[in-house]
């Protein structure tokens, strides 16, 4: 049985423009998903910048044949806003991260603070799915907000396609008894 065959890789200069590519169409996504998450302006750009520092850590193994982008940095994200979680709950790192944080322009706060008024009813939906399991509320998320296919929200979660609409359709019947205007943003 022979290896499977893949691509060579691209030229860096190929790379970095499709990197660039990627970065550009999907910046405003990652940022609302941490929008989403956290009320703090520094906070959500330092989870958004984290997650493009790993993604072009790891680009040289970005492959599209196993889905779209917005999935692969999604992903991401998701690794990205669980190791934040984690350090947050143990403590873990408080000081170096509090040095370490680079101070925001009026400008950035601005654009930040307004991205996060956006994301409240994001935020309230998120608040009311709190009863459901976290699998649910991944679903919810990834399809109903942040827009993806049932397909590539599949491929995220690393579920079938089938699987992922069967828990979706439970999951919005919960949604609709739970969130205030029955989770109609």
């Amino acid at each position: 049985m022979t290896a499977p065959r893949h691509p060579p890789p691209p030229s860096p200069t190929r790379a970095a423009r499709a990197f660039e590519e990627i970065y550009e169409a999907e910046f405003d996504v990652v940022t609302s998903y941490f929008a989403r998450r956290t009320a703090d302006p520094q906070t959500a750009a330092d989870l958004t910048a984290d997650t493009f520092v790993a993604a072009i850590t790891s680009f040289a193994t970005f492959d599209r044949s196993r889905g779209t982008a917005r999935g692969w940095v999604l992903g991401i994200a998701r690794r990205v806003f669980a190791q934040h979680c984690e350090a947050v709950t143990r403590g873990r790192d408080v000081v170096a991260r509090i040095h370490g944080r680079r101070v925001l322009d009026t400008d950035e706060i601005a654009d930040l603070v307004t991205r996060i008024d956006a994301e409240r009813e994001g935020r309230e939906l998120i608040a009311a799915m709190a009863a459901l399991s976290p699998a649910d509320r991944e679903v919810i998320e990834l399809v109903d907000l942040v827009g993806m296919t049932p397909k590539d929200a599949a491929k995220v979660l690393g579920m079938s396609s089938g699987a992922l609409r069967i828990r979706l359709f439970r999951a919005r019947g919960k949604v609709r008894d739970l969130a205030p205007n029955g989770g109609q943003r």
